[in-house]
């Protein structure tokens, strides 16, 4: 017998929720599906024709700079100091070798097919400026599993140190927390904060929002998984037995148990096919002979019309002059670049801080699909690397590429040690999960932004000394892992408000002059922001040109 098409969709949005039936309804069109959009340079077509900009770093800020400027017109040159775009965004491949500061090299021997995002590795559905670039360059995307209730949590000091699955952790604390406030309403303790009608759905919500009994008691239930898994004839399943609330209090569990509600880590998150790279591989295509590979900048200087730029084009000095500059560099490096920024710029180049965040990748059996019903997502331990990160790609092959470690080294124990001691912690981390897997990864490969050519950091911490509110980013004391808060700076930060403010003819471009540090969506719309400010700037010119021709004598 048919179903009605009302019917259909009530049953989809029975089975997934309200953004099921949301995409069903587009894919069938009753509803116009929302493109990724970018934000648009307010600027006349051609209005860069005769203007010469200089684009500092082939990363995401300089290429959206030098796409958008191209389209306006400007005669745009992309110096970039490596032999591929996309700066910190970085993915390793086998036969790819990382080349530290101090020359100590790596070379990647995973299988073909098989890679790591070393650098950014999702893309979250709020960010539509970096998501409208890759419709619009024909980047393919795939959903990244960043979450998923399989994953496990694991704390020395709790449960004997034996690891917690999330699904487990996550609703027995809600089961408790509910019970707890159950109590609270009856007795009245509330009476004061809601009416009685307020308080009757107070207790019809907490039944339901805790799996709670009629009689108001926690005693588990399907949300929190099974001991054993229900299957055919009389095998109905055994429910896990519920932690208590001391053991989940003793845990400290929840940075990991709502990592995914930051607001920036929120699903639906999404990779490109292939790679994080195809980004900028695919502004490099787009860009084509504008971008000059293997030019690291030597001299940054302001001239009477404009600015000048030496640099090292396979180690041969070549200098190259231009009416604007969009500096899109790493702070880190214009430390050591001589340069004529202002005083105050200067000073938030040398005063600033860095974090160091580091990766540590592992090619293995996919122990975690085949073994524990694992499918991408994040999982957490209080000590040690962590978080440890499944891939989202290649589910159901054979081997994928498995990070164990994950957060800013700058200032830990970890950071001191030599890459083969990190490749044993970072093991460690894994076996204290799932014991047993740590002697099946391989092939190991580590990262450190710290130590990275061209890098020299990862992403801006502080602007100065002193503003000890960072807007940086904050790591969270009980995993470790790296957080991208992505709110707006509230406090004065002399700093930031020296960056964004062109220097003359140099513009500052980076996700360190953005609300969104660390993200590429930072960096794009700072990009965006750099080509209004040239055009605004050249557009300024030609005005004050046409007056000056007009008033002059005849």
């Amino acid at each position: 017998m048919g179903i009605t098409r009302r019917d259909f969709l009530s049953r989809v949005g029975q089975a997934g929720g309200y953004s099921a039936a949301f995409l069903t309804m587009q894919g069938m069109g009753l509803m116009e599906a929302q493109p990724a959009r970018t934000q648009a340079v307010e600027a006349a077509a051609g209005s860069g024709k005769g203007i010469k900009v200089v684009v500092l770093g082939g990363g995401i800020a300089g290429l959206v700079s030098a796409y958008e400027l191209c389209a306006l017109g400007y005669d745009t040159t992309v110096l970039e100091a490596r032999e591929r775009p996309g700066g910190r965004n970085y993915s390793v491949r086998g036969g790819d070798k990382v080349v530290f500061l101090d020359g100590t090299t790596q070379t990647c021997s995973w299988e073909t097919g098989h890679y790591q995002n070393f650098g950014p590795a999702r893309l979250p559905s709020i960010h539509p400026t970096i998501l409208g670039y890759c419709k619009k360059l024909g980047v393919e995307l795939q959903v990244e599993v960043n979450m998923t209730n399989s994953a496990f949590l694991q704390n020395d000091a709790a449960n004997n140190g034996k690891p917690v699955i999330m699904r487990q952790a996550v609703n027995d604390t809600r089961g408790h927390v509910s019970e707890l406030l159950m109590k609270s309403v009856k007795q009245g303790a509330l009476d004061q904060e809601m009416a009685a009608e307020d308080r009757d759905r107070m207790l019809s919500f907490l039944r339901t929002y805790g799996s709670l009994d009629e009689a108001g008691k926690y005693n588990g239930g399907d949300r929190a998984g099974y001991a054993k898994l229900a299957g055919a004839g009389d095998e109905s399943g055994v429910l896990s037995q519920p932690l208590d609330m001391h053991t989940l209090l003793d845990c400290s569990f929840w940075q990991g148990m709502l990592f995914d509600q930051q607001f920036d880590m929120q699903a639906t998150m999404f990779q490109p096919v292939g790679g994080m790279d195809r980004i900028p591989y695919a502004f490099a295509k787009a860009l084509g002979s504008s971008v000059k590979y293997n030019a690291p900048v030597t001299e940054i200087r302001k001239t009477a019309k404009g600015v000048k730029i030496g640099y090292k084009q396979d180690g041969a000095p070549r200098m190259i002059e231009a009416d604007y500059c969009i500096c899109a560099l790493p702070l880190t490096i214009l430390r050591s670049v001589p340069n004529d920024f202002g005083a105050p710029y200067q000073k938030v180049f040398h005063e600033c801080t860095y974090a160091n965040a580091y990766k540590v990748a592992w090619e293995s059996r996919r122990f975690w699909e085949q073994d524990y019903n694992i499918y991408g997502g994040l999982e957490f331990v209080n000590t040690g690397c962590s978080p440890i990160w499944f891939p989202s790609a290649g589910m159901f092959s054979h081997k994928g590429v498995v990070v164990s470690g994950y957060t800013d080294e700058s200032s830990s124990p970890f950071g001191k040690l030599p890459v083969m001691a990190k490749f044993d912690e970072s093991r460690k981390s894994i076996e204290r999960l799932h014991p047993g897997r740590g002697h099946e990864l391989e092939k190991p490969m580590y990262v450190g932004w710290g130590k990275m050519p061209y890098n020299e950091g990862s992403w801006i911490r502080s602007y100065v000394p002193n503003e000890q509110r960072a807007p940086g980013v904050a790591v969270a004391p009980q995993t470790g892992q790296a957080q991208h808060p992505t709110q707006a700076r509230t406090e004065t930060n002399t700093g930031y408000e020296t960056l964004i403010q062109p220097d003359g003819r140099f513009i500052v471009a980076g996700d360190h002059v953005s609300h969104i540090v660390a993200w590429q969506e930072g960096a794009a719309l700072s990009g965006l922001r750099a080509v209004q400010q040239v055009a605004d700037q050249a557009k300024a010119a030609k005005l004050a040109q046409a007056g000056a021709a007009t008033n002059a004598p005849a």
